[in-house]
């Protein structure tokens, strides 16, 4: 067994096709002086071809796929109108008279050589695109054809050094089972694409061989553990044959519930939310009988693509998930980069701890006018729908005060502009840092709601960064604190009479069940993966047992007396179910 990197989930089993790498034949002569012009025309030439077929694959796939998807192909656009990247091309070939493939080359492992040695695994991402496109202008030049994958064969588990946005673009799910790559993140637009695509992928297995994969080998892929077995054993082949007979299984028997009231046995609605990135997203979220979208991540609007979206462009998209979503709520968070999420096109600030600097609100209401952009549009999609706003990492009142300030002023412009908009759209606050905990009474009588941001909320209260090997152990969701902090949160928001909903991985894990029930909470906004499995476990716990359950989690005072204790209330529970279907 392989122990890679999980990027997309799943179990794939079939045999191996090696997709081999580029191997370019380049011409070692020099150029003449005399033909610098037209080796400068073979270059705008490649470019010219590059960006029509980008642009072509980008309209195919926002057809087929969706717009956050094939916006990653916008960065291969801005790439090619880069000026850095361009003037590194003609300046090999000027000054070294080579021929344009060859300064491309050059350039590419340049500035593929330097985005590398950077500690970042952002850049480390930009590094691929950038041999992405380099490979599609050196196809161009060279005149040679892409390496083609096999049409005419049983499906197979494509195995390659490194998955570019350019080819997984021509995979096609029912033909390609599964995808192993030797190095790359499951941060890349790779991965994200494949979990688009629903196509199980593991990541980062280079060095981990004891021989190359060879076209033919009978591969296991779990996308989910980041397991790979490669010619596996007859009884390891029929256990994941079993496994992914079961996964099938479930996924089919939870489809059953996706129309069944989220409602305890008690008579107790817990509303379940999806989180989405992009429009496309709502097919799964809906498919999943999601009660409409508690967070809709902006910044993903933002990213990959060569300048900040114009107002017209945010709102068609808003517009389109509102009107997709027929009255179910549509939470739309305000644009949150920083920290993780950095943006091509504008340089943020070097920070020595960027997670608690220039980001999220911060950045906001610093840029008011982006900000004031994207409000504007959320007013105007308002009045196709039924959509609320929630602002980020809110950590005091003037923050509060400052946004719907803003948020009123877009309000009067577009009314004295004669547009159509919904005024007075309910705007909210994320309770990500413990700060806004400790003022949530304050909070409550000025917003319209509470979302809990966990994700975030852990790792401030326990001072843990959970990407760091070092201490990611101590990233603990149990911790007395949190559980807590959970506490004044929720009792905040059901004294002052607002709804509080939870998101992040927290929400998605079955285990908490109890206590969002025992707290009180309203709602649950979690992955569409996640929406059915926390469904089928609410269905079959009574809320009025959580309450009591409450008591007896505060007295405890360690993590792991927590999850004993809750360990223990969900067997109760399952057995006290026996076998009566759930939600009957």
């Amino acid at each position: 067994m392989i122990q890679g990197l999980g990027a997309s989930e799943g179990i794939a089993i079939g045999k191996a096709f090696v997709l081999p790498n580029w191997e370019w034949e380049l011409p070692e002569h020099k150029i003449d002086v005399s033909d610098l012009a037209a080796e400068f025309d073979r270059l705008y030439e490649g470019v010219k071809r590059s960006k029509s077929e980008i642009y072509r694959i980008k309209t195919e796939m926002d057809e087929t796929v969706g717009h956050e998807e094939s916006s990653i192909f916008d960065a291969h656009l801005a790439i090619l109108d880069d000026p850095v990247f361009m003037n590194e091309i003609q300046g090999i070939i000027q000054r070294q008279y080579k021929a344009a493939e060859v300064a491309v080359k050059e350039a590419i492992d340049h500035f593929v050589t330097m985005f590398d040695l950077l500690d970042d695994e952002y850049m480390k991402e930009r590094a691929l695109d950038i041999k992405d496109v380099g490979n599609r202008l050196l196809k161009h030049l060279l005149g040679v054809p892409e390496i083609a994958l096999p049409t005419d064969t049983q499906p197979f588990v494509l195995v390659v050094r490194e998955l570019t946005p350019s080819q997984l673009i021509h995979l096609k799910p029912d033909v390609v089972l599964g995808i192993v790559t030797m190095v790359g993140s499951p941060s890349s637009h790779a991965a994200i694409m494949a979990r688009a695509f629903g196509i199980p992928l593991v990541m980062g297995v280079e060095g981990k061989l004891a021989e190359p994969i060879v076209t033919g080998d009978l591969l296991i892929v779990d996308g989910g553990t980041g397991q790979l077995h490669v010619n596996p054993l007859p009884e390891t082949l029929q256990r994941y044959t079993e496994l992914r007979k079961l996964h099938l299984q479930t996924r089919e028997r939870l489809q059953s519930l996706a129309a069944v009231p989220a409602v305890t046995p008690d008579g107790v609605t817990l509303e379940l939310a999806a989180n989405i990135s992009s429009v496309k997203e709502l097919d799964a979220a809906l498919a999943s009988g999601a009660d409409g979208v508690g967070l809709f991540r902006t910044e993903f609007l933002y990213m990959d693509r060569s300048r900040f979206p114009t107002e017209d462009e945010q709102y068609e998209v808003y517009r389109s998930a509102a009107e997709r979503l027929a009255g179910k709520p549509l939470v739309i968070r305000t644009l949150d980069i920083g920290g993780d999420k950095q943006l091509d096109y504008y340089e943020m600030p070097e920070e020595d701890n960027p997670f608690l600097g220039y980001r999220a609100i911060r950045f906001s209401l610093d840029r008011k006018d982006l900000f004031k952009v994207q409000l504007r549009a959320i007013l105007r999609a308002a009045a196709h729908g039924n959509i609320q706003i929630m602002y980020p990492l809110i950590a005091s009142l003037d923050e509060v005060r400052a946004a719907n300030e803003l948020l009123a002023e877009a309000a009067r412009e577009l009314a004295a502009e004669g547009a159509v908009f919904r005024d007075n759209v309910p705007a909210g606050v994320m309770i990500e840092v413990p700060a806004a905990v400790a003022i949530a009474e304050l909070l409550a009588e000025e917003v319209a709601f509470f979302s809990i941001g966990t994700n975030d909320l852990i790792q401030f209260t326990l001072a843990v960064d959970r990407m760091n090997d070092k201490i990611n152990h101590l990233y603990e969701p149990f911790h007395p604190a949190v559980l807590r902090m959970l506490r004044t949160v929720s009792d905040a928001a059901n004294r002052k009479g607002i709804p509080v909903r939870v998101c992040g991985e927290l929400a998605g894990d079955v285990r908490t069940m109890p206590i969002w029930l025992g707290l009180g909470i309203h709602e649950l906004s979690l992955s569409s993966q996640a929406i059915l499995p926390v469904k089928e476990t609410l269905l079959r716990t009574k809320a009025l047992e959580c309450k009591a359950l409450m008591n007896e989690l505060f007295q405890c005072r360690t993590a792991g007396e927590i999850r004993e204790r809750l360990e223990r209330f969900h067997a109760e529970t399952a057995l006290a179910a026996g076998n009566v279907k759930p939600g009957v």
